[in-house]
């Protein structure tokens, strides 16, 4: 074995968990792949003490799948991981699990599969090293059919995860089995990993055509000769079928190639995200043996030059939003339902689009882009050659970079989520002929594997000149011209920032589309207000600086007055994106805060201002101007608090929309009318602040279209808790997510309290995560107390797999304690 004496201390661990796979009874098509999630071992190495290996004396704490370690530490300034990291740390971890295979299946063909280790993952199946994958985020498997044990003999599976060489990322990575394991068991005539690929080049709403082209591996030792069928279904409804009768050679390989017509397709859009389901049966002499499920969708897209986007024949402005792959206090271990709730989050904002940035994704959140309509762009790197910190991927590229770029599209290619691929972020090679020549490479294999989709790149910026007087503020940026950018490589221009130069696109690259992969880089900490809206404008000149004016330190005021010098605040982007139809569209950086990137890269800031939601999920206020313009729901957003000093003068601002004008009145007298003037998105008031009510009415025509109303709080009494789903799955991954706010006597926000807050639950269930959104903030993400931020905090319970009432308590000094009642069911 590599690197550690293991064979020798293999048979006397003593771990012993009992199987603990499980199918998914409500997938019909499921027996293929069972989870591999449960029951665990695993082990963090104490550095010094253990260096490299483990033995008889290892100490092994069990738990479930996905997993990340790194999130269960303390914050440390002198993480090596640095304040890009999170300021948390990595380390060296250990992961293995003991189960058993029926005899049964000692004729057929097993695998296992990883969804994503972070990162230079090693395993073992009973001593057999089966291989390492550096790169942290993406999928790979390892048949493990020669080396098992089958009957009543155990097996064990052995993970080594090396995430201890420090910086490796620009953000927070997490560490561990932080994807889905699966164990798949298929017979040695079999559809191959990812082996479908379902297209559809002609789509009407009369008549679609698909075309599937499916890779069957034969593992026996013989030829074989069987009748491949491809089933359409919608909604379990059969749609159609198609059937080939095939001839495969012993130890062989076949691509199948088939095409079926659907009748008036149901299309897949934004709005309504239509699914199909493709599942390929694969018979010899009449008995199946084997079913692979295929989801996809039926639409139609390009992108055009002067219209921008176009789907299914309608124009369509990308409103997306770049995501970091952490959950806020979950870190980086996966869970559907907190991917749900912040893709939820971003809809009702008015986001189709979803940018992985800046590596592949997990499949589920694919499959929920699919389910609920994000228009996607699949992003494989982040550096390549050069590296961006000491020990990143840049020291991988050589040997994996094709293998991985290839796995990865074989992986999302049927995802109808997905309309471009994503090479590379901010690459330092675009400026150069190096740059040109890997583009060249990765956009080869993209469109050996993938046709269907365009190619791009985020650069920084596209363009680095003067264009038409408008200077940029790279204009002097040692780097010279960006030569990726006009490579041909690239299908769709991607810019990073650098709105100003958006409306010159055409000009600049007359035949290419444009896409702004990444946009804004405004700062916000929720809730955080200056009286006066006008005190600080921007970020200073060093980005690395704390404010001057208004002796901010590391809060950030929450108008959408503060930028980094690279970016602009949000209206300021918006307002050029909307004007211009050949402006395909947008993804602000970012749509949540995230672990790790703060800004400035100064302690104790320990993750990023950026997004339009706190790293706990709240909204700031900025989410409401969205909300106003990219959605059809009537909108009247006031703020900021009022709870101010005495005769304090206070900017008061209003998103809207359906109206023409907003009447704000105090304690019942008017104090003005406003209406958005030219491209305005929002309208203030500066006035002094006396205690009492600020209301708002929008009207219309003269008749009023919403009010809404802010008021005084008086001292801090009360919590109040709301959970974001009072009822759960019983299946020990669901979760409610429950909102804490502390109000007074009259349930009115406290909008300064930052009270610590307890938590107790009684039941199956689990505390896994609690937050309040607070860059600055030290506590632990996996405590059963945490300090609310601005009122606010959010307390993460997970379910077990027993059928029960959970009972939530929270409690603070000097405040009435509050429960809630969680069905888990």
């Amino acid at each position: 074995m590599k690197n550690l004496n293991l064979l020798k201390t293999l048979a006397i661990f003593g771990f012993i968990v009992i199987f603990g796979c499980h199918k998914d009874n409500s997938d019909p098509f499921s027996s293929r792949k069972i989870s591999f999630n449960s029951d665990w071992g695993f082990h963090l190495n104490d550095s010094i003490i253990d260096k490299d290996t483990i033995g008889t004396n290892t100490k092994w704490r069990t738990l479930n799948v996905p997993h990340d370690w790194t999130v269960e530490g303390k914050f440390d300034e002198k993480s090596p991981a640095g304040y890009g990291g999170g300021a948390l740390t990595g380390g060296l971890g250990w992961y293995k699990k003991t189960f058993k295979v029926a005899d049964e299946d000692s004729t057929k063909v097993t695998s296992i599969i990883f969804d994503g280790v972070y990162k230079n993952s090693e395993v073992w199946v009973n001593g057999h090293y089966l291989g390492k994958r550096p790169n942290g985020y993406i999928s790979f498997q390892y048949e493990i059919s020669p080396y098992l044990n089958y009957g009543d003999k155990n097996n064990e599976i052995i993970v080594k995860v090396d995430n201890s060489k420090q910086p490796n990322s620009r953000w927070y990575s997490g560490s561990g089995i932080f994807r889905n394991v699966w164990l798949e068991t298929t017979d040695k005539l079999h559809v191959g990993q990812w082996g479908t690929y379902v297209t559809t080049p002609k789509v009407t709403t009369e008549k679609a055509t698909v075309k599937f082209e499916t890779t069957i591996q034969n593992q026996n030792s013989t030829s074989k000769k069987a009748t491949v069928t491809t089933t359409i279904f919608k909604k379990n409804t059969k749609v159609t079928s198609v059937t080939q009768n095939i001839s495969i050679g012993a130890k062989a390989n076949q691509t199948v190639k088939q095409e079926a017509q659907v009748e008036t397709p149901i299309l897949w859009s934004v709005e309504a995200p239509e699914l199909y389901t493709a599942v390929t049966e694969i018979s010899v002499d009449d008995k199946i043996v084997d079913q692979y499920k295929t989801n996809f969708g039926i639409r139609s897209f390009k992108f055009d030059v002067d219209k921008g986007f176009i789907l299914n024949g309608k124009q369509v402005k990308i409103k997306g939003v770049c995501m970091h792959h952490d959950l806020g206090p979950l870190g980086s271990a996966i869970n559907t339902r907190a991917i749900e709730r912040q893709l939820q989050i971003m809809k009702d904002m008015g986001v189709n689009g979803i940018r992985t940035s800046h590596n592949p994704p997990a499949p589920e959140l694919l499959d929920l882009c699919d389910k609920m309509g994000f228009i996607v762009m699949d992003e494989a790197f982040d550096m390549w050659k050069k590296a961006k910190t000491k020990y990143d991927y840049s020291l991988d590229w050589d040997q994996w970079h094709a293998k991985d770029l290839q796995d990865q599209i074989l992986r999302d290619r049927n995802h109808p989520s997905i309309f471009m691929w994503s090479i590379g972020n901010e690459i330092p090679e675009q400026w150069s002929d190096e740059g040109v020549v890997i583009a060249k490479e990765l956009s080869g294999i993209v469109k050996k594997l993938d046709a269907t989709r365009l190619v791009t790149a985020a650069m920084n910026p596209a363009v680095n000149m003067n264009i038409d007087e408008v200077t940029l503020q790279f204009e002097k940026s040692k780097t010279g011209f960006n030569k990726l950018a006009t490579s041909g490589a690239l299908d769709i221009i991607g810019y990073n920032y650098a709105h100003q130069t958006f409306e010159y696109h055409q000009k600049n690259f007359p035949n290419v589309p444009f896409i702004a992969t990444e946009t804004t880089s405004a700062l916000e900490t929720r809730g955080y207000y200056d009286a006066v809206s006008d005190v600080v404008k921007k970020w200073p000149v060093r980005w690395d600086l704390k404010f001057t004016d208004g002796n901010l330190g590391n809060t950030v005021s929450a108008y959408d007055q503060v930028q980094a010098p690279w970016g602009s605040t949000h209206e300021a982007t918006w307002k050029v994106m909307k004007k211009h139809d050949f402006l395909a569209g947008m993804y602000i950086w970012t749509g949540f805060d995230y672990i790790g990137e703060p800004t400035p890269y100064e302690w104790p800031s320990i993750s990023s201002y950026f997004g339009i939601v706190d790293l706990a999920g709240f909204p700031k206020d900025v989410y409401y101007m969205y909300q106003s313009e990219w959605t059809n729901k009537t909108v009247l957003h006031l703020f900021p608090h009022w709870n101010w000093a005495a005769g304090q003068n206070v900017d008061v601002w209003a998103y809207y929309n359906n109206a023409d004008e907003v009447e704000l009145f105090l304690n019942g007298k008017s104090v003005g009318v406003r209406s958005k003037k030219g491209d305005d998105l929002h309208v203030m008031w500066r006035i002094p602040f006396q205690a009492g009510t600020l209301k708002a009415i929008s009207r219309k025509n003269g008749k009023t279209v919403l009010e809404t109303e802010i008021k005084t709080a008086g001292t801090a009494t009360n919590l109040k808790l709301f959970a974001d789903r009072p009822t759960i799955k019983a299946d020990g991954n669901d979760l409610s997510f429950v909102t804490v706010d502390i109000t007074d006597a009259n349930g009115v926000l406290s909008p300064n309290a930052n009270n610590e807050i307890q938590f107790s639950l009684k039941g199956n269930g689990k505390i896994v995560g609690v937050c309040s959104g607070d860059p600055v903030s030290h506590e632990s993400y996996k405590g059963d107390r945490h300090t609310a931020l601005n009122g606010k905090c959010l307390v993460v319970i997970q379910a077990g797999e027993k059928v029960e009432k959970l009972e939530l308590t929270a409690s603070a000094s000097g405040l009435k304690s509050s429960t809630t009642i969680i069905t888990v069911k």
